[in-house]
């Protein structure tokens, strides 16, 4: 294999070096010989009397080998109500360790060894892999085979998994390009097909150890694994060895097929409207075909002809030439067991959104009136030829690629028909897929952009259904995760007696004409003892504007009800997305001020709900809801104070349910307040607010709340 490529990289060198007798000739008339056979070293396959399938590959280029076990089964098999169970069951197999020893024990051992032994989780399967030296082999492959067999899924690694899972889905709107990725693929196959769901919060919280235990149970067996080996070891003798070492492993059940209903969303425009991006990520998506369809070849030469390269039809017209692009590309894809997606993807600026879906429509449209030339099919197939063999020129390449044709079910020497399958393909078979398989009509547009700095709007084009990708919230739990009582119609009389005592405890005379107010004040995180200064102006009820130094210079955070906005010095204007703007409207109407104003305000209720410890003092429970978003206060009975505040608020990453402990009461212009704040998130410490001065009523000047042009 290796030798092959080093000839034909010298061939192709010495064929581009001009002879002095023929310096003037063109480049064109220099003959290039054809690629030479593709005969690539072919793996040794066994199978056991327990259904195992191994393959043997012989590499002594280095001292190293490297196995992965294939396992069928995989996250389309997942219930619906527990997706993103085979994600962290990828992860846990392998930091959960087994019964001899912990997943940091296991690091450990295999750290002194330079080895790694690792899992993952795909679709159809699950995989168990190992890497060493060969000296090492027998240590790490005992380990291995304990790991594939015993593993633990200890509570504590799943716990983690789950948060770092939360995580995730908490930061997954966050990126254009993945928000197009994920939802055209929907728009493709269906909202529930188990290729496209997406873990949930609620998912999440629902996966317990014994499923992943059960899981494990009902799919790792000898007759679901393909495994594959290769390195510098003699053939006989690992064979020998895995013989002994599987050999007694009894036959499980075989995988049940999966039967999978592809729903392709109805042709027509879909919209994700996102107000902080000044780009659009245009995907068009139809259902493509298998990698077993006779016109797999033809299709790949299309592909690259009309939207794969550089040399492409769509990048050399709407990149090139027109300048709409920062990248576009696509076609027709497959999949080996079960149909790919027919997709064409752009990335544009928002003001030339609806121009550049109308360019990719005038591209397709001339596939059918101006099939794809002689001249383009040679460059196409050049390029998979040419590029074909470096995607196999290693032994472990070519392995993983046997591998994979086990699994699905495809002749062995699929490989080898793949560079014949390209070279037959001629100008009447790509003519022919290219009408065949995408068609303008049966094709769902999906824009994810700022609807607002669009050419057009994009019914200018016909229908418009917008995309709601909305994170449902968390479900509640008990002690750290408190959800919101349902809304009282009305105040009871006790919560109404307690507001009024908070408000007394403020200074009910001063809080009425209470407008504005103006806070400045230092936020510490754990462990960090540097404090940055902030300066926050509220203009009740729907102001305000917060100022941050920085090092690059200041920045700046505003909300009011016609726009929600950060500034910095130097670096722009970008919006707030929507729910970081109603986060912000959330804490001004959760300050004390504003809801002790309110106390007579039928539409804001305040309900009593029992007492609670707070510290030493049985402290009286008070539900603040209706109009505003729910905070819970405990109230001190005796002063009047509010020792905690509970409420849900939107981070970095996501939603959270907020605590802040109050402490440290002062007067400020006749008014009480607390001047420490310690906040948690999730039951975690997150900050410590200290107020060094506040003013009521300043003045305010009302270009504070102006967006910048």
């Amino acid at each position: 294999m290796k030798r092959q490529v080093i000839l034909l990289s010298v061939v192709i060198f010495a064929s581009a070096i001009p002879r002095a007798s023929a310096q003037t000739a063109d480049w064109q008339q220099i003959a290039i010989p054809p690629l030479p056979a593709f005969h690539p070293q072919e793996p040794k396959r066994i199978q056991l009397p327990n259904g195992m399938v191994i393959f043997l590959q012989e590499d002594h280029e280095l001292p190293l080998i490297d196995g992965v076990a294939r396992i069928r089964g995989g996250s389309r098999s997942e219930p619906a109500n527990k997706t993103g169970m085979l994600d962290i069951y990828g992860e846990v197999w392998r930091t959960g360790g087994t019964k001899a020893q912990t997943g940091d024990q296991f690091d450990d051992y295999l750290e002194a060894r330079a080895a790694k032994v690792e899992t993952n989780s795909h679709a159809d399967s699950t995989t168990i892999s190992w890497s060493c030296l060969k000296g090492d082999f027998d240590d790490v492959f005992k380990a291995f085979d304990d790991l594939l067999r015993n593993p633990e899924f200890r509570a504590d690694k799943i716990d983690l998994a789950q948060k770092e899972m939360d995580d995730s889905i908490s930061r997954r709107n966050d990126d254009v390009g993945a928000i197009a990725s994920r939802e055209s693929t929907k728009l493709a196959y269906g909202a529930n097909n188990p290729y496209t769901r997406e873990p949930e919060y609620a998912t999440v919280a629902a996966i317990t150890r014994q499923d992943m235990l059960d899981w494990h149970h009902a799919h790792v067996n000898p007759t679901n694994i393909i495994m594959g080996i290769v390195g510098d070891f003699d053939s006989a003798t690992m064979e020998a060895k895995l013989r002994q070492a599987f050999g007694d492993w009894l036959k499980g059940p075989p995988e049940k097929e999966d039967r999978i209903e592809f729903q392709p969303a109805k042709a027509g425009y879909y919209l994700i409207p996102k107000e902080d991006v000044n780009q659009s990520s245009i995907q068009m998506t139809d259902l493509g075909i298998r990698r077993d369809n006779p016109d797999f070849y033809a299709v790949q030469v299309f592909n690259e002809a009309f939207g794969g390269g550089f040399s492409s039809r769509l990048f050399k017209s709407i990149r090139t030439a027109q300048g709409l692009a920062y990248g576009v590309g696509g076609g027709v894809g497959s999949a080996f067991d079960h149909l790919g997606i027919v997709r064409i993807s752009m990335s544009t600026k928002s003001a030339s959104t609806v121009q550049s879906i109308q360019a990719l429509y005038k591209e397709i449209d001339d596939v059918a009136r101006n099939p794809i030339s002689d001249e383009e099919i040679k460059r196409a197939k050049d390029s998979i030829l040419n590029s074909f063999v470096f995607n196999f020129d290693s032994p472990e390449k070519v392995l993983r690629e046997r591998m994979a044709y086990e699994f699905y079910g495809y002749p062995a020497d699929y490989l080898e028909r793949y560079r014949a399958g390209i070279e037959k393909v001629g100008k009447e078979d790509v003519a022919r897929v290219a009408v065949k398989y995408l068609h303008r009509d049966k094709l769902a547009v999906l824009v994810v952009g700022n609807t607002a700095e669009f050419d057009k709007p994009l019914s200018a084009l016909g229908a418009v259904t917008n995309v709601d990708i909305t994170i449902p919230p968390p479900p509640g739990e008990k002690g750290q995760k408190e959800e919101a009582p349902a809304k009282p119609s009305a105040s009871n009389p006790e919560g109404k007696a307690l507001a009024e005592r908070v408000a007394h405890a403020m200074g009910m005379d001063k809080l009425q004409p209470v407008k504005s107010l103006r806070a400045n004040f230092t936020e510490s995180d754990p462990g960090d003892p540097a404090a940055t200064p902030i300066e926050v102006t509220i203009v009740f009820p729907d102001r305000m504007h917060v100022s941050i130094p920085t090092p690059q210079g200041t920045m700046t955070i505003v909300v009011s009800p016609d726009a929600g906005f950060m500034s910095a010095e130097g670096r722009g204007v970008r919006d707030l997305p929507a729910e970081q703007k109603a986060d912000t409207l959330t804490q001004i109407h959760h300050d004390p001020v504003y809801l002790v104003q309110h106390v007579n305000d039928r539409t804001i209720t305040f309900t009593a709900a029992g007492t609670e410890k707070v510290g030493d003092v049985e402290a009286a429970v008070l539900d603040v809801g209706g109009a505003v978003p729910w905070i819970r206060w405990y109230v001190d009975p005796n002063t009047g104070r509010i020792l905690r505040e509970k409420y849900k608020g939107m981070g970095q990453s996501g939603p959270f349910q907020g605590e802040t402990e109050l402490s440290d009461w002062r007067t400020a212009d006749g008014l009480t307040f607390p001047y420490v704040h310690r906040n948690k998130q999730d039951g975690k410490d997150s900050s410590t607010v200290t107020y060094t001065s506040i003013q009521l009523n300043p003045t305010v000047d009302p270009k504070l709340f102006e967006k910048p042009k």
